[in-house]
């Protein structure tokens, strides 16, 4: 699933690690996602929603919308 939380975190001037204090899992966690190895959790991506204050659509794409 693509997503922006490399972007969203490096504008922030979040490291990996500190990323995944917030939410609660590993930097190497936050690694995967970002590199599109693993998708989140739907719990880890609303715990990821709330720490960016951010909707889910802002983060991550949706590959099943179709206009």
């Amino acid at each position: 699933m693509k997503n922006r939380l490399k972007d969203l975190r490096t504008e922030r001037g979040w490291t990996q690690e500190e990323l995944g204090n917030k939410v609660g899992v590993s930097r190497y966690a936050i690694l995967a996602i970002e590199t599109d190895k693993h998708d989140p959790s739907l719990d880890l991506a609303y715990r990821l929603s709330s720490v960016f204050r951010l909707p889910l659509e802002r983060i991550f794409d949706n590959p099943y919308w179709q206009e």
